[in-house]
């Protein structure tokens, strides 16, 4: 049976209408409809729909859209291997079992840069799900007290997933209850992470007064040897550089600076709750490009250079994406608007910006428009392809 890109190629060639004249009339980007026709994308129920309709395939085509899969076999596979771990241990829960469940969380953890967040979701709620049937059988106070950091972990990456999705609700609920079992275990650095991503959301809603807030509070809150003091201090200046404060936000970069200067590379810089002192580079980028600073520009450049062709450990293409914006936004500081367009339709048509960036996406197509730049249309069709909610 054929794919639905198969299908739309067919398609095309019999009724012989070119890929670019299709994507005008959808009106979808041109690149876009090359990887839904390589089977690269999945597009969206309505736009499905619309290439039915465009090429008269009667409900053919439409029909041959893949519907959401159930969860993979490899999930179980994940779950019955720590399962069988605890059996062999011959103990409720025991040594073993937590050790590999805490190997598992930093597997995940260092995920995320590289993994949509929905499958990261998946298997991370899977994996709470194991813990919280953990959480009944009996053990020392020292192994729950493992079993319980697990789970504060655990849920805490869940809420970044969600906020990434734009599910707020879901993710103030993981939040909540990240924090309570890290009160519980009396876990500092994960307690400070609950707040660093409070923050994160907050400027991410738009709230940059209460951004600062959580910033300040998840340091206040932090081991300061620990990796949540330095990324709350990143955010806070992310927060000043929204409010246009621009002592506060040079202030903040430079508390993230001396932080940063004495740091090795840890062995695992993807994980997202160990600062990478490279991450510096790429929140200054923000930071800068934010406050309107032209030093942003080649900042920007060089994170977009590392992360794409990295010196070790391989290429992070979601940071890249939103690397991108930061560079397009450091181009229209620098009245460069033609190639911050180009720039940011890369990153739009790249397919790994996820929900909680499309407004920083929004505001470039928002200043690119006003520049009056010819790309803006295209930019513009395919933030709303790409980007914007379904009607449906």
């Amino acid at each position: 049976m054929a794919t639905f890109g198969e299908k739309l190629r067919d398609l095309m060639a019999e009724r012989g209408i070119s890929q670019r004249r299709l994507a005008k009339l959808v009106p979808c980007n041109d690149g876009y409809l090359s990887r839904v026709a390589t089977g690269e994308r999945v597009p969206s129920a309505r736009t499905a729909q619309r290439l039915d309709e465009l090429l008269d395939a009667g409900g053919d085509l439409a029909a041959l859209l893949p519907r959401a899969a159930a969860p993979p076999a490899a999930l179980d596979d994940e779950i019955e291997a720590l399962e069988l771990v605890r059996r062999v241990a011959a103990s409720d829960v025991g040594d073993d079992t937590l050790v590999a469940l805490e190997m598992t969380v930093d597997e995940l953890a260092s995920a995320y840069p590289r993994t949509p967040p929905a499958e990261l979701l998946g298997r991370v709620r899977r994996h709470l799900g194991y813990v919280g049937k953990l959480l009944d059988a009996r053990m020392t106070l020292a192994e729950r007290r493992r079993l319980t950091v697990t789970g504060a972990w655990l849920s805490l990456l869940a809420a970044t997933c969600d906020i990434d999705l734009d599910q707020t609700s879901a993710a103030a609920a993981r939040l909540r209850t990240a924090a309570l079992l890290a009160e519980h275990a009396d876990h500092r650095e994960i307690l400070a992470w609950t707040l660093e991503t409070r923050a994160w959301q907050a400027l991410t809603d738009g709230d940059h007064r209460q951004a600062v807030t959580l910033a300040r509070g998840a340091q206040e809150a932090a081991p300061r040897d620990g990796s949540a003091f330095i990324q709350a201090t990143a955010q806070e200046g992310r927060a000043w550089a929204r409010l246009g404060d621009g002592p506060q936000t040079r202030d903040a970069l430079a508390r993230v600076e001396r932080l940063v200067e004495p740091l090795p590379m840890p062995t695992r810089p993807e994980h997202h709750f160990r600062y990478d002192p490279a991450k510096s580079d790429a929140y200054t980028a923000t930071t800068l490009a934010w406050v309107g600073d032209p030093a942003a520009e080649p900042y920007a450049r060089g994170v977009l250079a590392r992360l794409e062709h990295p010196s070790t450990g391989p290429a992070r293409p979601r940071r890249a994406a939103s690397a991108r914006l930061d560079l397009a936004l450091a181009l229209l500081a620098a009245e460069q608007p033609d190639e911050a367009a180009h720039t940011a339709l890369e990153a739009v048509t790249s397919g790994r910006l996820v929900p909680s960036n499309y407004w920083r996406a929004a505001e470039v197509i928002s200043a690119v428009q006003a520049h009056h730049v010819p790309e803006a249309v295209e930019l513009n069709e395919a933030y709303r392809e790409l980007c914007a909610p379904d009607d449906e």
